[in-house]
């Protein structure tokens, strides 16, 4: 694996599912070191294709969505790295797959628990084809100023505190990754910085070994020095040894290993990675430490001593002057998330939509204010949830009840009527059931269920005007306007709408006050006398009786029940109730596997 720099300020990666944070990360890494393509080229979504919206700066991004491995190489010739984001469970199936693409020669396999037996089928693979594994149970790694995977090195601010958005002189390795964000930072404070840091991972069997990457390291003329951070468990450290006996490496390597407080327990210590425990003196901390000291490693006596360490070897490089002073450069200010920045109080953004009838932010949603399992628990009632949802406030049970009656009343009249007949003719054309719900809803209006507005804005205004029907009614005929909610085409004065005695006897019981209603009766007697089916109809009657619901509960103001009328709360009841209708015959074709509808020639006048 020897060869040098695997990475570069051209490399371009490929990011196996989707995870907003470590890649919004890299790109504002790439921002931040002044790159002019983004490092994350394409991003594999199994089962997903289309475009992720990011931000490169300030610049709002698409990055292309693949659903296969396949097809996010063959549209991204030029990008090497696969940074593997996959569960523990198919890491293994998705790191093979991407090594067997010839465009893919650096993977990272960021997942924990990954089975050792696949590790190991991994590893083999990838040594045999000249390929390299950073993993599993990785952070992954990063090259100063050029690129970096995934969450490596944490927030911007630890890469600014850390010099990273510009090369330096120092070369890291390290088994762990919340360790090497720790060493960024030491690394940074007695040092020009690093040059490259890889986080191998924690696990018995690694992609790729501290060695590895120290021999890679020697390779790199930047690289001037190395650091490196074992830990107890396993030998990957005496290879390392080996190579520093045998004369592989030339430059000044500082290294620790961690876990010596492990002597100080009576038994077998397991740490927080699968390899960090100890397994016999030669794999303890002690014995690796004595044996790169042995070798000509630089190692301190304690990890406190670690950090001066790697200053008197930095320092001596720069005196024999095999070290230029880097220069320094101020990185571009990344730009901050609006969400990051209303939160942190730093901006004013103006909303775009406001609701004041239900709210879902909290632990459950609220109705006006209402807890969801207050609702349930209450006993609420179809009746209840309307007048939260659409008046803002509870009403009285008497109320609520009526408004359920009226939503029983309206449900359907039969499969003639033009809304029923328009669902019908649809969902025998094979449609699904929200076209054909809409299709009979389209013809509510003026002449459908529309009535139900209309009659209450009339009888609202004569009453409130103190007209009598005559001059309501005469006055109407004048403008050329049908009375609304008078008229029917099969009721009569012999042959009273039930609905209509049933919505009457209900609000004589229940209603403080039937003035409204009272005034249609007038009206309605007067139009009798000039026509037998000029009865009151059920629209009439829902709109006076609406009237006084909304007057005598006396929680509405009267601004506020002219509103409500004007802006057609009613024929919303309306609407809600007939959608019962017209989703059962919809069901009922369906049910009925009828064909497609086509209306008969003999009910056509054909004519020129």
């Amino acid at each position: 694996m020897a060869t040098g720099q695997i990475f570069s300020k051209t490399t371009q990666a490929l990011f196996y599912n989707y995870k907003q944070l470590p890649i919004q990360r890299m790109l504002d890494f790439d921002f931040l070191c002044g790159r002019e393509t983004p490092s994350v080229a394409g991003i594999i979504n199994p089962g997903s294709d289309g475009f992720q919206k990011l931000f490169f700066g300030q610049e709002e991004i698409a990055i292309p969505v693949h659903p296969t491995i396949e097809a996010a190489c063959n549209a991204h010739p030029t990008a090497d790295v696969f940074i593997n984001f996959a569960s523990f469970r198919s890491a293994a199936a998705s790191s093979m797959s991407a090594l067997k693409q010839p465009t893919i020669r650096v993977v990272a396999i960021i997942a924990e628990g990954v089975p050792e037996s696949d590790a190991k089928q991994l590893i083999s693979y990838a040594r045999a084809n000249n390929k390299v594994i950073i993993g599993p149970a990785t952070v992954g790694g990063i090259q100063a100023g050029a690129f970096k995977i995934g969450d490596t090195a944490g927030t911007i601010d630890n890469i600014i505190q850390c010099k990273l958005y510009r090369p330096g002189s120092v070369g890291f390795v390290s088994k762990s990754g919340g360790m090497s964000n720790e060493m960024y930072s030491t690394i940074a404070r007695v040092t020009d910085g690093i040059y490259e840091g890889i986080a191998i991972g924690g696990d018995v069997f690694p992609g790729s070994t501290l060695s590895d990457h120290i021999l890679r390291f020697n390779n790199i003329p930047q690289v001037k020095m190395m650091v490196v951070l074992g830990e107890l468990g396993g030998k990957d450290e005496y290879s390392l040894v080996e190579a520093l006996k045998q004369g592989k490496v030339q430059k000044p390597v500082v290294a620790w290993v961690s876990g010596t407080c492990a002597r100080l327990f009576k038994s077998e210590v397991q740490f927080g990675h699968a390899g960090a425990k100890s397994g016999g003196e030669l794999e303890s901390a002690q014995a690796k430490n004595e044996a790169l000291r042995d070798a000509g490693a630089v190692v301190p006596t304690s990890y406190e001593a670690l950090e001066t360490a790697i200053k008197e070897t930095f320092d001596k490089l720069a005196e024999d002057g095999k070290i230029s002073p880097v220069t320094e450069i101020t990185p571009p200010p990344i730009p901050e998330d609006l969400k990051t920045a209303i939160k942190s109080g730093k901006v004013r953004a103006p909303t775009h939509i406001i609701s004041t009838i239900s709210d879902d932010r909290g632990e459950e949603p609220c109705y006006a204010g209402v807890p969801m399992s207050t609702i349930i628990e209450q006993g609420y009632g179809v009746g209840d949830v309307i007048s939260l949802l659409w008046f803002k406030r509870s009403l009285p049970r008497y109320c609520t009840q009526f408004i359920e009656i009226c939503i029983m009343l309206c449900a359907d009249h039969g499969p003639c009527v033009s809304g029923a007949h328009n669902s019908i003719v649809t969902a025998r054309a094979g449609k699904d059931l929200v076209s054909s719900l809409v299709s009979g809803l389209l013809t509510i209006g003026p002449r459908f269920g529309g009535a139900i507005d209309d009659a209450a804005r009339y009888f609202k205004d004569a009453y409130d005007r103190g007209l009598t029907p005559y001059e309501f009614v005469e006055g109407m005929k004048k403008k050329g306007i049908r009375v609304p909610g008078i008229g029917h085409r099969i009721k009569s004065r012999d042959n009273r709408d039930k609905r209509v005695q049933l919505l009457q006897k209900y609000a004589h019981t229940h209603f403080p006050s039937v003035k409204y209603m009272e005034y249609a009766v007038q009206v309605e007697t007067y139009t009798l006398s000039k026509a037998n089916n000029l009865v009151l109809n059920v629209d009439g009657a829902i709109g006076s009786l609406f009237l006084d619901l909304l007057s005598g509960s006396g929680m509405f103001s009267k601004q506020e029940i002219d509103e409500i009328v004007e802006i057609g709360y009613l024929n919303g009841l309306f609407v809600l109730a007939r959608s019962v209708g017209l989703i059962g015959h919809t069901f009922d074709q369906k049910r009925l596997k009828q064909p497609l509808y086509r209306h008969p020639w003999e009910d056509v006048l054909y004519t020129k």
